[in-house]
C-alpha cells in the first residue's frame, strides 16, 4: 500500500495496509486539475504541481491528518495509485472498499458547499458519483468539509440527512447492522441513481458493497455489471438480484439479469422477508 507522509508530503510504500492512516473522499476535478502518481514521484514536485486545485487537496487532508487525529500517513486516490500499471490498479479498486473501512478516519470534501452547507448539502456532486457510495458506508469515522475545509458535520451527527438522501438505511451508516443483513437488491439500489466516467465502474465501485474480487476489463462496457451480478450469486443464494425493473418499457424481451444498477431503483425497501416471500412465489415448482 501506497501512502504520504503527512510531514513531508512524499509517498511511502507498505508492504500491507497494517497502518494508521486517514483517506480523503472526494470528487475528482477537470482533466489535469488532480495530483497524479508522476507528479508526486517527479525528482522535486514543479511549482505547476503545486498550482493545481488537487494539490491543495493534498496539503488539507495532510494537515488535519497530521494535526487533529495525530496521524502520520495518509491515502488519496488521486496520487497514491499508480494507473499506468493495470495490475496496480486492478488491486487497489479490489481493496479499496477495505482501505476505507481500516481508516482511522475518513476526510469527505465537498468542494460544491459552500456557505451554508446543510441547505446545500442534498445538492452536493458528492452524491451522485458510483465511488463515493462507498466511500460513505465502509468508514466508521466520516467527517465532513465545505469548499473552505470547514468541518460542517459527521457521519454521525448528519445521519439523519445522510440516510434521506442516499437510502441508506442508519443502522448500515453507524455500523450497527452488517451489509449482508440487507438484501442485494436494496444494496444495488443505493447506487441506482449514481454514475461513474467509465461505464465499467458503475460495477467495480460496488465490488466492496458485496464482498466481491474480480478482474477489471476495462473496455468490456456493461458486461462487468453482468459479471458482477455473476459473482454475486456464486456467493449468495439471496434471490433478490431478480427483484429489478427494466425502465424500457419499449423493450419486449430482456435477460435474466439487470444491465444497470438504475433498474434496482425501487428496490431500497425490500426486506429479506420479502425477497424470500418473493423467491418462494416466482420459483415454485
Amino acid at each position: 500500500m501506497r501512502l504520504i507522509d503527512t510531514s513531508t508530503l512524499t509517498l511511502k510504500e507498505f508492504p500491507t495496509s497494517n497502518q494508521r492512516y486517514a483517506i480523503l473522499s472526494h470528487t475528482w476535478g477537470a482533466d489535469g486539475e488532480e495530483v497524479s502518481y508522476q507528479d508526486m514521484t517527479a525528482h522535486v514536485v514543479s511549482e505547476a504541481t503545486k498550482k493545481k486545485p488537487g494539490w491543495r487537496k493534498i496539503e488539507k487532508t495532510c494537515e488535519l491528518a497530521r494535526t487533529h487525529h495525530g496521524l502520520q500517513l495518509a491515502w488519496i486516490d488521486t496520487c497514491c495509485i499508480d494507473k499506468r500499471s493495470s495490475a496496480e490498479l486492478s488491486e487497489a479498486i479490489n481493496s479499496m472498499f477495505r482501505w476505507y473501512q481500516e481508516a482511522e478516519t475518513c476526510f469527505a470534501f465537498l468542494s460544491d458547499v459552500t456557505w451554508d452547507p446543510l441547505n446545500s448539502l442534498h445538492q452536493s456532486r458528492w452524491f451522485t458519483r458510483g465511488w463515493t457510495l462507498q466511500e460513505l458506508i465502509a468508514p466508521k469515522n466520516v467527517a465532513f468539509f465545505n469548499s473552505d475545509w470547514t468541518l460542517f458535520g459527521t457521519k454521525a451527527s448528519l445521519t439523519s440527512e445522510l440516510a434521506f438522501k442516499t437510502g441508506i438505511p442508519r443502522g448500515i451508516l453507524l455500523h450497527e447492522i452488517t451489509l449482508d443483513d440487507v438484501p442485494v437488491a436494496a444494496r444495488m439500489s443505493w447506487a441506482s441513481m449514481r454514475e461513474t466516467t467509465r461505464e465499467e465502474d458503475l460495477a467495480y465501485c460496488l465490488l466492496g458493497l458485496f464482498d466481491i474480487h474480480m478482474p477489471m476489463l476495462y473496455g468490456e462496457g456493461r458486461k462487468a455489471f453482468l459479471r458482477l451480478q455473476e459473482e454475486i450469486m456464486r456467493r449468495t443464494a439471496d434471490m433478490s438480484i431478480f427483484l429489478w425493473t427494466d425502465p424500457d418499457s419499449s423493450r419486449t424481451y430482456s435477460g435474466l439479469l439487470a444491465e444497470t444498477p438504475a433498474h434496482f431503483r425501487y428496490m431500497q425497501t425490500v426486506r429479506i422477508a420479502e425477497a424470500e416471500t418473493q423467491r418462494r412465489t416466482d420459483f415454485r415448482p
